[in-house]
C-alpha cells in the first residue's frame, strides 16, 4: 500500500481538508534559497522534479511566484501577475505541469501581511492599489502603518503598507486569489509568511475558502534566552506556536522553529537538550507532531543574505535580506523607514547529517532544503534520500510513537515507532538485542530496523 500522499485521490481531498494531515507521511521540500530569483529558476526546478520525485518528498514549497518590489518575491504588489524574478507565467506553468505528471504537490508562498502601493493617498503614502488588479485604497492598510483601516491584528512589519485583515471586502478579495492559485494555477498548498502579522482566524478562514491540500504557516519569534545562551525550558516559545496552530482550527500545520533552535545547539554536545522535563522532545513536535514541519535550515536562516548579527537567533524578523540592496532608497515611498533584519541562524554545517537524521526519523512533517540536498554534494543528497527511504519503509509517521533512551552531552538515542532506532552524536551506542538490523549510518549518526 502506499502510505504517502501520493496514494491519494486529490477529489476526496479537496471535500476534506484534514487527509493529509490525518495521513502524516508528508515529507516537504524547500525548492529554492535566497539565491534563486537570480537563477532563471522556474527551468532549474523542472529540469529537478523528477529526482524530487523519485526521492519520495510529497510537497515542494516554492518561493512567491508573483511580482514583487524586491526580487525574492517577499514586497508583493501585482498579486495576479505571475512574471516574476524566478521566470515567467509561461515557465512556472511549465513547472507546475511537470510537478503534477510525477504526482509532487506545488506549495504556493502566500505573502498577505503587506503589500507595497502604486499610488500616493493618505497622508501623502503609498497606501492606494490603484491601476493594478485588487484596486484597494487607503481602508485596505492599516492605521498603524499609514492607512485608514483598523489596527493591526499581530506584529506590524514595518515599513510598507500592512493589509487589515478585519476588512470584508480584503478578505474576500484574498480568498478569490487564493482559488484562484489553487483552482486555475494549480498550487495545491500553502505555506503562510509571516504568520504573526495578523490574526490566525484569517488563515482559518482563507483555508476553508480556497482548501488548499496542506498548509503551513511561517509564524517565527524569538527563542528564550539568558546570559549563558539557549534556555533549556522553551515551552513558552512552543506554546505560542501551538496557540497560533489553534487559531487556525488545527487546519493549519506550523514550522518548529523550537525543535530547530534546540536541536542546533544540542548537536553542539549539549544532546540533553533533546529531551524535555517531561520525557518527551522539547520543540512542538513533543507535544503536537501531527503539526510540527521540522526543519534544519530555510531561505531566512542558512541561506546567503546581509547579516545584521546580534546574539544568535535573538532578532526577529519582519523581513530578510539587504533590505539598502533590494529597496532602492526614495523617501516618498516611505519603504524603509524602519526595518527589523532576520538574524541569520544557520544550522552548524559539520552536524547537518545529525539533524537530518533526527527529523527523518522522528514524528512531525520533516522538511529538507533545497541546498542541502542539491548544493552539498551527492553524498549528502544521496543519504538525506536513504533516511527518507527507512521513514517510508518503516511507514514512520508524524504520529509515530517515541522513547528516548539516552539523552547527554554526547549521545541522543530513540526508538521510534517501534520499528526503528537511532542514534546521533559522537558517543559510543546501539540498540541491545538481535532483532536490530542496521539501516544507515553515516557521521555521528546511525539508525537501525528491526
Amino acid at each position: 500500500m502506499d502510505y504517502t500522499s501520493k496514494g491519494f485521490d486529490e477529489t476526496n481531498q479537496q471535500t476534506d481538508l484534514g487527509a493529509v494531515i490525518r495521513n502524516g507521511r508528508e515529507i516537504l521540500f524547500q525548492g529554492f534559497n535566497w539565491e534563486s530569483c537570480k537563477h532563471d529558476w522556474w527551468r532549474n526546478l523542472e529540469r529537478k522534479v523528477p529526482d524530487i520525485s523519485k526521492s519520495g518528498f510529497t510537497s515542494v514549497w516554492l518561493p512567491p511566484a508573483t511580482h514583487s518590489f524586491a526580487p525574492e518575491g517577499y514586497l508583493p504588489q501585482n498579486l495576479y501577475s505571475l512574471n516574476s524574478s524566478y521566470g515567467s507565467e509561461h515557465l512556472l506553468k511549465a513547472l507546475l505541469h511537470k510537478m503534477k505528471q510525477h504526482k509532487v504537490r506545488a506549495m504556493a508562498d502566500i505573502v498577505i501581511n503587506h503589500r507595497v502601493g502604486t499610488t500616493q493617498g493618505h497622508g501623502g503614502k503609498y497606501n492606494r492599489y490603484d491601476g493594478i488588479p485588487l484596486s484597494w485604497d487607503e481602508h485596505a492598510v492599516t492605521s498603524c502603518t499609514g492607512g485608514l483601516g483598523n489596527g493591526s491584528t499581530g506584529d506590524n512589519f514595518h515599513g510598507v503598507p500592512n493589509i487589515d485583515h478585519t476588512q470584508h471586502f480584503v478578505r474576500k478579495d484574498i480568498i478569490a486569489w487564493l482559488r484562484w492559485l489553487r483552482n486555475t494555477v494549480g498550487f495545491q498548498d500553502f505555506r503562510f509568511d509571516f504568520a504573526r502579522g495578523y490574526s490566525a482566524k484569517y488563515v482559518k478562514e482563507y483555508i476553508e475558502g480556497a482548501r488548499p491540500i496542506f498548509s503551513v504557516g511561517e509564524y517565527w519569534d524569538s527563542c528564550n534566552y539568558n546570559s549563558h545562551g539557549l534556555d533549556y525550558n522553551q515551552d513558552s516559545h512552543r506554546q505560542r506556536i501551538i496557540n497560533w496552530i489553534d487559531g487556525t482550527g488545527q487546519l493549519s500545520a506550523a514550522f518548529d522553529f523550537t525543535t530547530k533552535g534546540i536541536l542546533q545547539e544540542a548537536v553542539k554536545g549539549q544532546f540533553w537538550r533533546l529531551r524535555d522535563a517531561q520525557g518527551k522532545p522539547p520543540g512542538v513536535m513533543g507535544w503536537w507532531p501531527s503539526r510540527a514541519v521540522t526543519f534544519l535550515d530555510n531561505h531566512d536562516t542558512g541561506s546567503t543574505q546581509f547579516i545584521n548579527m546580534g546574539p544568535a537567533g535573538m532578532n526577529f524578523h519582519p523581513y530578510s535580506g539587504p533590505i539598502p540592496d533590494l529597496i532602492p532608497y526614495n523617501p516618498n515611498l516611505c519603504l524603509i523607514l524602519s526595518f527589523s533584519v532576520y538574524a541569520h541562524w544557520p544550522f552548524p554545517s559539520n552536524h547537518i547529517m545529525e539533524g537530518y537524521a533526527y527529523i527523518l526519523m522522528h514524528p512531525g512533517i520533516p522538511s529538507v532544503f533545497y541546498d542541502h540536498f542539491y548544493d552539498w554534494g551527492d553524498s549528502i543528497h544521496n543519504q538525506i534520500v536513504k533516511l527518507m527511504d527507512v521513514r517510508r519503509q518503516q511507514d514512520i509517521h508524524s504520529r509515530s510513537s517515541i522513547k528516548i533512551l539516552e539523552a547527554q552531552s554526547n549521545l541522543y538515542s530513540a526508538i521510534i515507532g517501534d520499528k526503528v532506532c537511532m542514534k546521533i552524536g559522537d558517543g559510543s551506542w546501539c540498540p541491545a538485542g538481535k532483532e536490530w538490523t542496521l539501516a544507515t549510518s553515516g557521521h555521528k549518526y546511525a539508525v537501525w530496523h528491526k
